[in-house]
C-alpha cells in the first residue's frame, strides 16, 4: 500500500512538473536603448513559416520592414495595422510606403470616438505562426531601440498568440487601406 501511494504521489508531481514546463515554453525579456530587443524581433521574423500580424502605432524601423519583407518573400502571410495619423504623409520616415510597394497588406485602424475625441490605434504587438507574440512598449521605431527607454517581451506561448490573434483580427476587421 504504502509503494501505491509513493507511486501516485511521484506520479502526479511528475505530471504537475510536466504540465509546468509545457505552459512556460520561452518568455524574452529585452530594455532599450540595446539592439539586442531589435535583434530579437527580427531574429523572430525571419524564422516565421506562415504568418506574421503585426498592429503597432508607428513603424519607421528600417531592419524591421526588411525582415518583413524577406518572409513575404519567402511566402510568409503577413497583414499590418497602423495608426492613420502617426504613419500618414506628415511622417517622412514611415515605412508604409515601402512595405506597399514590396506587396505586404497594410491597413489603417479606423479610430474609435470616445468623450468626442479620435483614438489611437496605439497598440504594439505581433504574432508570428499563432504561437508567439512579440509585445511591449516600443514602437517599431530606430528611436525605441537607440534612444528611448523602453521593454520588448516576446512569449512562445501558443494559448497567448491566440487572445493576441482574436484582438488583430479585431483590428483588422475595423480598418482600410488608406
Amino acid at each position: 500500500m504504502y509503494k501505491l501511494i509513493k507511486f501516485s504521489i511521484l506520479s502526479i508531481l511528475f505530471i504537475v512538473f510536466l504540465v509546468d514546463i509545457s505552459l512556460s515554453r520561452e518568455i524574452f525579456i529585452y530594455f532599450t536603448p540595446s539592439y539586442e530587443a531589435l535583434d530579437a524581433i527580427v531574429n523572430k521574423l525571419d524564422k516565421a513559416k506562415k504568418s506574421i500580424d503585426v498592429a503597432v502605432y508607428d513603424f519607421t524601423s528600417r531592419p524591421l520592414a526588411r525582415a518583413l519583407v524577406r518572409a513575404k518573400k519567402r511566402g510568409v502571410k503577413i497583414r499590418v495595422v497602423l495608426d492613420r495619423e502617426a504613419n500618414g504623409p506628415r511622417n517622412r520616415y514611415t515605412k508604409y510606403p515601402f512595405l506597399k510597394k514590396n506587396g505586404i497588406d497594410v491597413r489603417f485602424a479606423i479610430p474609435h470616438i470616445a468623450w468626442n475625441r479620435k483614438g489611437l490605434m496605439h497598440n504594439k504587438f505581433a504574432i508570428i505562426d499563432g504561437n508567439c507574440v512579440i509585445t511591449g512598449s516600443a514602437n517599431w521605431t530606430a528611436s525605441a531601440f537607440k534612444i528611448n527607454d523602453e521593454n520588448v517581451i516576446i512569449i512562445k506561448r501558443f494559448d497567448i498568440a491566440n487572445v493576441y490573434e482574436k484582438e488583430f483580427n479585431r483590428l483588422w476587421l475595423h480598418s482600410t487601406t488608406r
